[in-house]
């Protein structure tokens, strides 16, 4: 993840849309009463981080790329920030209730992830990994879009994808890893729903602040982007867009011990 978004750090805090107002009070009462410790993996410039601080919980945020940190201090300046990859860091004596990570996941190392998860909380510590898929709710827009710039309606990126698309689809790929390991249990999956809109400018900073665009060469985003942006002021100069919220939750399990 690190140098992926620092280029475009700026449009990542200014466009990227938050979490649905019910996240927090979700993960917690999954948790249960005394869970106010967690380390946020890939924090970014606090999306979600600002969520879970301003409800008293005790944050550790780990973000591996420098620009990102920076505004994650400055619009998280309760939290402790560790600038690096979750793969370098480690709780110390200092286990965490839970370990949080919003739309970051996918970016972690997939032969360790679910060790470094176990090792980094407590006895009866929780996960919750979440992300925001979102589409576009126009289908006439969606079809030009698609026809005009295929990148944009790239399912990985998660930003241009027919909003029925994401309403037929509710796998949450994190279930099927955790459901395999037997040191976490009780997996649960929750979706939330919510439209917003975004006039073409501001539009355009949320695909530039994603992955299929920040790997583009230069030359070739700004071309892909001035092509988004002619096909939104076409239709009106807004979109508007489906904006899920998507949580997977599991617990460590505690060891279970033998006779003898």
């Amino acid at each position: 993840m690190q140098n992926v978004f620092g280029g475009a750090a700026d449009n990542y805090d200014a466009a990227r849309p938050g979490y649905h107002e019910g996240l927090v009070g979700e993960v917690l009462r999954y948790a249960g009463p005394g869970h106010r410790t967690a380390v946020e993996v890939g924090a970014g410039t606090g999306k979600a981080t600002v969520l879970f601080a301003a409800a008293g919980v005790e944050m550790t945020c780990v973000e591996p790329d420098p620009k990102m940190a920076q505004l994650l201090r400055a619009n998280a300046p309760e939290v402790s920030v560790e600038v690096c990859a979750f793969e370098d860091w480690s709780p110390g004596d200092r286990p965490r209730d839970m370990l949080l990570a919003a739309t970051s996941w996918h970016w972690t190392d997939p032969v360790r992830r679910w060790d470094l998860a176990a090792a980094a909380l407590n006895p009866d510590g929780i996960v919750a990994i979440f992300w925001n898929p979102v589409g576009v709710i126009d289908p006439a827009l969606h079809a030009d879009l698609a026809r005009v710039n295929p990148r944009d309606t790239d399912l990985a990126s998660g930003f241009g994808v027919r909003a029925g698309d994401w309403d037929e689809a509710y796998g949450m790929w994190p279930e099927a890893e955790l459901e395999k390991d037997p040191r976490f249990g009780d997996v649960t999956t929750v979706r939330f729903r919510e439209e917003i809109s975004y006039a073409t400018a501001d539009y355009l900073k949320l695909l530039d602040s994603t992955s299929t665009y920040r790997l583009l060469d230069p030359a070739e985003r700004e071309k892909a982007l001035a092509a988004v942006g002619d096909i939104v002021d076409r239709h009106g100069g807004v979109i508007h867009l489906a904006l899920f919220t998507d949580v997977c939750l599991a617990r460590k399990a505690r060891p279970t011990f033998g006779p003898g």
